[in-house]
Parts: structure tokens; C-alpha cells; sequence
């Protein structure tokens, strides 16, 4: 018995989602058009010095302006290690530094140093702001 059949395959990468389709083909066979599963994750030609930074970054809370410190430690373009030094001008600035600081190294340890941009961590989303202005500080000064 020779069907048509068609199935549609839905795969998620790095937050994306892909739909690959394969119509008319025996198990195992894909159709014409392939997603690629290298995409570059990086700046081409961007590369880092293996080595620890370290740099402020400033945010406006509701409080005032905050500043909140990070040392990053960089091996193979990845980091390998993060430290948050927590400058708080307030109880609030503090207890949601804290959290971040408690929260941030599972986000980025492993991660290409070009990848690392956060939004919201352990509830806290003005410390974010912070945290990347002193990353770009920190790739500046690690570029290679």
C-alpha cells in the first residue's frame, strides 16, 4: 500500500522554535530542506583573553541611582566563573542584589561571553541593567 503521509516535526534550540517537515518520504528520509544545527552563537571573530575582569555598572532604581559589582572569569571565550559584589544604597537595593548574586551564576556559567545578556534574575530585573553595562565593560577590555 503506497500513502501519502505527512509529519511535522517541532524541535526548540536556544529558545527558538523550528519546523521541519517531511512530506511524502519513507521513516527515516528527509525532504529537500534541511535546518542547520551549528548556527554560529557568537560575533565572528570576536575572541577573548583567558583571564578575570572585573567592572561596575549603574542602574536607576526607584531609590536613586545603584551601582553593583561583577568579576567574571573567562576561559575559551565561555565564562567560568561569576562574582557579584553588591553596592547597596538601601535595604531594597540590598536584599534584590543579593538575590541576583544568588541567582546569576546559574544563568551564565558556561555561556559564550557574547551570549550573556540577562533580563530578570531570581526576581530581581534593575540589577539586570547593572549587570550588563559592566559585561560590555568587561568584553571591551577582554577582547583579544
Amino acid at each position: 500500500m503506497n500513502t501519502s503521509f505527512r509529519k511535522s516535526v517541532f524541535v526548540g534550540i536556544a529558545g527558538l522554535t523550528l519546523a521541519v517537515s517531511a512530506a511524502g518520504c519513507a521513516p527515516g528520509q528527509a525532504s529537500g530542506n534541511q535546518a542547520a544545527s551549528n548556527a554560529p552563537s557568537s560575533a565572528a571573530g570576536t575572541s577573548y583573553k583567558d583571564g578575570t575582569y572585573s567592572a561596575d555598572g549603574n542602574y536607576v532604581s526607584p531609590n536613586g541611582n545603584e551601582t553593583v559589582g561583577v568579576s567574571l572569569t573567562v576561559a575559551g571565550g565561555a565564562v567560568s566563573d561569576v562574582q557579584i559584589t553588591p553596592h547597596p544604597s538601601n535595604p531594597n537595593t540590598k536584599k534584590f542584589q543579593g538575590e541576583f548574586a544568588g541567582g546569576i551564576k546559574s544563568q551564565i556559567v558556561g555561556k559564550k561571553l557574547d551570549e550573556i545578556k540577562v533580563s530578570k534574575v531570581a526576581g530581581s530585573s534593575l540589577t539586570s541593567g547593572g549587570f550588563n553595562q559592566a559585561v560590555e565593560k568587561i568584553k571591551s577590555e577582554a577582547r583579544a
